[in-house]
């Protein structure tokens, strides 16, 4: 699962991100989700062994949403990010014209069984996500249709309760495993290619996470280390010294 959005308006006015506590982290990205509207979201599904769909066809799918609610004459966002988004191909006059609107997903989302799935679906359903502290802030204000919990540990509930109990965010696998910056030199040090797309597309860059944990999952935590994976279960880069 990968998102798109206006980047980050509020920031720490002192300290570095990677220097807030949990508490701190969630303050400051509540901030900004409240304020801001998702733009596109990307979905790739896969079996347990890292397959795409292909329904009986030649070609492999991938899940792309364009949402319609952000309105770049109207609302917040940072210039450089938005810059960004529209050099990757990023529509946003055809978003606001026939994009998504956000209430009508979050009902066929819910309705899909991808989120608030029965006990039997949810154990067997695992989400990957690459920094996923505003993809999981973004999707869940969309899909409860209002602004987040006041505490980190509500705002950890509601991520339980639309995404089940299996929930791996690569970001903070990567120090255990020796790699370091972002998902496109993850992806490339463990000689993983973008398969299609840009980066900064969000179908693009979540079939890249999935194919990027396969590749993970089997280099470091195969045969005698298999276990460790799931120590990283619920450790979302931002809020794991808390869960």
């Amino acid at each position: 699962m990968d998102t798109e959005f206006p980047g980050v308006i509020y920031d720490h006015p002192q300290l570095h991100y990677s220097s807030l506590s949990p508490t701190e982290c969630y303050s400051i990205m509540k901030k900004n989700v409240d304020a801001m509207e998702l733009i596109q979201l990307g979905l790739a599904l896969s079996d347990a062994e890292g397959n795409l769909p292909d329904f009986g066809t030649e070609y492999c799918y991938v899940w792309e949403f364009n949402f319609r609610e952000f309105d770049i004459d109207e609302y917040l966002y940072n210039p450089k990010s938005i810059d960004l988004l529209k050099r990757q191909g990023i529509d946003f006059s055809k978003n606001k014209r026939m994009g998504i609107h956000s209430f009508y997903f979050a009902r066929l989302f819910t309705n899909s069984g991808l989120s608030l799935a029965p006990t039997w679906v949810d154990k067997n359903r695992t989400w990957i996500t690459f920094h996923s502290t505003y993809d999981f802030g973004f999707l869940i204000k969309v899909l409860s249709q209002k602004e987040l919990p006041d505490n980190l540990s509500d705002f950890m509930g509601l991520v339980r309760m639309y995404f089940g109990v299996k929930v791996f965010d690569m970001k903070q696998m990567m120090g255990f495993c020796g790699l370091h910056g972002g998902l496109e030199r993850m992806a490339k040090s463990l000689n993983v290619e973008r398969m299609a797309g840009k980066s900064h597309q969000a179908g693009s860059d979540s079939l890249l996470t999935i194919k990027a944990f396969m590749e993970l999952k089997k280099v470091y935590f195969s045969g005698p280390t298999m276990e460790l994976l799931n120590e990283f279960n619920y450790i979302l880069h931002g809020l794991a010294t808390v869960y």
